[in-house]
């Protein structure tokens, strides 16, 4: 790994504070890393961008998945998720999640997290899309991601590890060797630190989240902006298949001309027998899976798409009216709110739906215990990738990949600290050069990224559509790296400026992938290309940003990822 000596244009930083592990990111994969690296003993700064409970965990309504279940096996688990990812998933990092997830479910419940529980008092458990058993543990009927993030937050506080809240995170900071050294962030607001200060530690764990902005409609919050696969990038990580990204099939409809975080109507909803029909009332995913409305998520965003196309329509229907009353205000509380606060009522009438931007299946590549390219550097959650959703996520997989692979995370850092004695050397940042740097967009860019991507990189791609997209992004890349070249300039260093320079990035390795798998094959899908080609491309798209800025992309030879 070389390192590209890349960094945002940012003030110097003002403040420093020295840990032995910086875990960047507060959901249910950066707070489960932290509280692991504490209780072994390790000095643990959390940074977040928002609050503690600001990210995506908080917004996952379906639940949790684990062979937990009566009859259920991680075999079973096992076999769903290889058959979602549509053969490239990495088999080995599938038989680690299925078999440790049920002990970490277990230990997240001790932890504090209070799950749904059945008359009988076990776990309440329901199915989902690709799922051939109940296995999905949920929280306040549709509530989960909020639940395990309280259950977190509450740990953290109570253990009182340090956090820092409103902040940025960045660049990696590295040492003379190359390794990991810190990272630089800027708090935004009043506290202890503000502005730009750095965090100097020998680890450093991104759980960052997705990247959902990118697209115009998504169901990510405002934060999710790829900042940690732009940082990873520019310190010379290598990523993966973010190609891959999924779209959620069933997002309220709120307009065609509706931007930003959209409501999520989960898939829990049709895992208890609600049905996705078009204007007429017509079931149209029976027949074309087996599993009809709960098929793995790409083929109902392809099959409800596909009927908008049919009938010209934007939106079809997800009907759960046969519900009643007392199922909707119980099981799904959270969703009937957000339905009856946008004037629909899905007790009495159909809910209008449509895909949207959802989850990235690809990220900062790591292995079987989370370390990326970069030595020190880690990644947790949905800004890695581990393999273990090959090319399309099985749902509700995602919140147990962030609970296991954090787990081995703060394990393997704390094996290393043990190595290095009591207190692992706190490594010393080389200084920050003045070039390359990588020229920032102005905040107003960040809309024109949204509307390049959906247009061109959205649920439906070609080769001219990708071709259209990749020669806008490369337009607005060449006019801020010339003005910077040419004269020194560039946008004012904040928060929305550096925001969309990041969200360049990731759409700029997006569209490379994208235009190089020339197939179709889960959550990608092209319209000139509308088969699966195993043959050719059964393989790993993994990409790497060179010093002068532009994109070094390759395949692997087989699905397996190469040793980091």
């Amino acid at each position: 790994m070389t390192s590209t000596g890349i960094r945002l244009h940012a003030p110097a930083p003002g403040w420093s504070i020295e840990a032995d592990v910086v875990v960047v990111g507060s959901g249910v994969a950066g707070l489960t890393a932290a509280l692991r690296c504490d209780a072994a003993g390790l000095r643990t700064v959390v940074v977040t961008k928002a609050r503690l409970d600001d990210g995506s965990t908080r917004w996952a309504q379906g639940g949790i998945a684990a062979a937990l279940g009566e009859g259920d096996t991680p075999e079973q688990h096992l076999d769903d998720t290889l058959v979602a990812g549509a053969g490239l998933c990495d088999e080995d990092a599938v038989r680690l999640l299925v078999t440790e997830g049920p002990d970490a479910v277990r230990r997240l419940i001790g932890t504090g997290a209070h799950f749904d529980e059945s008359e009988a008092g076990g776990l309440e458990l329901t199915r989902e899309g690709g799922h051939h058993r109940r296995r999905i543990a949920h929280a306040g009927g549709d509530a989960t991601g909020a639940e395990i993030s309280r259950a977190l937050v509450e740990a953290v506080r109570a253990r009182g590890l340090r956090t820092v809240e409103n902040a940025l995170v960045l660049d990696l900071l590295t040492d003379a060797a190359g390794r990991t050294a810190g990272v630089t962030l800027h708090v935004m607001g009043e506290g202890q630190h503000d502005g730009v200060g750095a965090v100097h530690a020998p680890a450093v764990v991104l759980a960052t989240g997705g990247m959902g902005q990118v697209f115009s409609a998504t169901t990510n919050p405002s934060v999710s902006t790829g900042d940690g696969v732009a940082l990873a990038l520019r310190a010379g990580a290598e990523v993966s298949d973010l190609e891959f990204v999924q779209f959620h099939p069933t997002v309220l409809f709120l307009g065609a001309d509706a931007e930003g975080q959209q409501p999520l109507v989960s898939e829990a909803v049709r895992g208890e027998g609600a049905h996705l029909v078009d204007a007429a009332g017509e079931r149209f995913m029976v027949g074309q899976h087996e599993l009809a409305e709960l098929a793995p998520r790409d083929i109902v965003a392809k099959g409800i798409t596909r009927r908008m196309q049919e009938q010209g329509a934007e939106h079809m229907y997800l009907d759960a009216r046969h519900f009643g009353a007392h199922m909707w205000e119980n099981r799904f509380p959270t969703i009937l709110a957000a339905c009856r606060a946008h004037g629909i009522d899905p007790v009495t009438e159909p809910i209008p739906v449509a895909p949207a931007a959802h989850y990235a299946s690809g990220g900062v590549r790591t292995d079987s215990r989370g370390r990326t390219t970069v030595p020190g550097l880690y990644a947790c959650g949905e800004v890695a990738c581990t393999g273990v959703h090959g090319a399309n996520r099985l749902a509700s997989n995602s919140l147990l990949e962030g609970l296991v692979y954090a787990e081995r995370i703060a394990a393997d850092i704390a094996d290393r600290h043990g190595e290095d004695g009591s207190h692992a050397r706190v490594p010393s940042p080389v200084e920050r050069p003045d070039r390359p740097a990588h020229p920032l967009l102005a905040a107003e860019a960040r809309f024109a990224i949204q509307r390049i991507m959906t247009d061109g990189a959205g649920v439906l791609r070609s080769a001219a559509s990708l071709e259209t997209a990749a020669d806008r992004l490369q337009r607005l890349h060449s006019d801020a790296r010339d003005a910077l070249d040419a004269h020194g300039k560039t946008a004012e260093p904040g928060v929305d400026t550096w925001e969309a320079t990041n969200l360049l990035c990731v759409a700029r390795v997006l569209v490379a992938a994208a235009r190089l798998r020339e197939e179709t094959r889960g959550c990608h899908w092209r319209e000139d290309r509308a088969e699966r080609d195993d043959a050719a491309w059964r393989r790993h798209i993994v990409v790497r940003l060179d010093p002068d800025r532009s994109l070094a992309v390759h395949t692997t030879d087989t699905p397996d990822f190469p040793p980091t």
